[in-house]
C-alpha cells in the first residue's frame, strides 16, 4: 500500500553494483527532472553514502534532519527512507552499492564489523570523516579511471570495506563493539522478522517462537543491543513505518490503519498517540 516511492540501483554506465556520482552532477540531473521527487521521502534499495566536501546543508533518513558540514558523512542503509533538501548548499559526493556487491566482493569478518550496512539502529546516521574522506576520493577516482579495469571491482570494494570500517569504528564507543558479543547475529535475526513480520504481529511471543527462544531470552537479547525491551523495538518500527506512510502518501488515515496491520482506526489512533502525544491526524496536519 505504501506510496514512497521505492528506488532501485539504476547506474548512467549500466554499472550494477556501485557507482560514484558527483553531487554537483547529481543536483544538476535533480534540477532538469527525474523519475521521482528526491526532494520528497523515498525509500533506497541499495546502500548509499553522502560525503560532504564543502560546503553545509541537510538531509532527510527516516523523517529526521540531519545537519551536515564539511567533512560529514551520512549513511543510508537499504529500506530506509531519504529526501534531499531543496537548494542543497554543499557539494561532495554520493557512493552507492548494492547487497549483492557487499556479499560478492566483502569480506565476512568485514560485514560483521559494519553493522549499519545491515543495523542502522544501533550506528550513527551521521560521522565525521574528515581524516578518511579525502583519501578515499582520490583512491576510488585513482581505480575507477584506471584504463586497466583487471579485477576492478574487488579492488573499488577492497578500498570501500577499508573506509567503512574506519567508519564504524570513529561511530563506536569506546566499549566492545556490539556486533562482536555472541548474540549479535540473534538480534539481527529478530530485527529482520519484525521488519518482515511487524503488520502481521506485535506480539513478543511471536517473535521468540519464531526465533525458538523463550521471551525473556529474546527481551535480554534486545536490551543488550537498545537498552529497550523487543515490545519497545517492535512497535517502535511500526510507529516509524506509520509516519513513512502517512508523510509520503497520499491514502486516508483507515488504508493506512488497514496496511500497518490495524484492523480498527481506534485502536490504530490510541497506540500512535500513546507512542507519540499525537493523534495521527495531527501529526499528518503538523507536516
Amino acid at each position: 500500500m505504501n506510496n514512497i516511492p521505492n528506488i532501485s540501483f539504476k547506474s548512467e554506465k549500466n554499472e550494477k553494483e556501485f557507482e560514484f556520482l558527483n553531487l554537483s552532477k547529481l543536483f544538476a540531473k535533480i534540477r532538469s527532472g527525474l523519475d521521482h521527487d528526491p526532494n520528497k521521502p523515498h525509500r533506497l534499495g541499495f546502500f548509499a553514502l553522502l560525503i560532504v566536501t564543502k560546503g553545509s546543508g541537510s538531509h532527510s533518513v527516516d523523517l529526521k534532519e540531519y545537519p551536515l558540514t564539511e567533512g560529514s558523512v551520512l549513511k543510508i542503509a537499504k529500506g530506509q527512507v531519504h529526501a534531499f533538501e531543496r537548494n542543497p548548499s554543499y557539494d561532495g559526493f554520493l557512493i552507492v552499492f548494492t547487497e549483492e556487491f557487499v556479499l560478492h566482493y566483502f569480506s565476512k569478518s568485514s560485514i560483521e564489523f559494519i553493522s549499519h550496512l545491515y543495523n542502522y539502529h544501533i550506528s550513527k546516521t551521521v560521522v565525521d570523516g574528515s581524516s578518511y574522506n579525502e583519501s578515499l576520493i582520490g583512491q576510488l577516482r585513482d581505480e575507477l579511471g584506471n584504463e586497466n579495469a583487471y579485477a576492478q571491482k574487488n579492488i573499488v570494494a577492497t578500498i570501500l570495506q577499508l573506509y567503512l570500517l574506519k567508519l564504524e569504528r570513529l561511530a563506536q564507543t569506546h566499549d566492545s563493539p556490539k556486533q562482536y558479543q555472541k548474540h549479535y547475529p540473534l538480534f539481527l535475526e529478530f530485527k529482520n522478522l519484525v521488519e518482515e513480520k511487524f503488520t502481521a504481529t506485535r506480539n513478543v511471543k511471536d517473535y521468540a517462537d519464531m526465533l525458538s527462544v523463550s521471551t525473556k531470552h529474546l527481551n535480554d537479547i534486545v536490551k543488550e543491543f537498545t537498552l529497550n525491551t523487543a515490545k519497545h523495538f517492535i512497535d517502535n518500527f511500526v510507529i516509524l513505518e506509520i509516519k513513512r506512510a502517512i508523510a509520503s502518501s497520499n491514502y486516508s488515515l483507515k488504508e493506512i490503519a488497514y496496511a500497518v496491520g490495524f484492523g480498527e482506526v481506534t485502536n490504530f489512533t490510541k497506540f500512535f498517540k500513546k507512542h507519540t502525544g499525537s493523534t495521527p491526524k495531527q501529526f499528518k496536519t503538523d507536516l
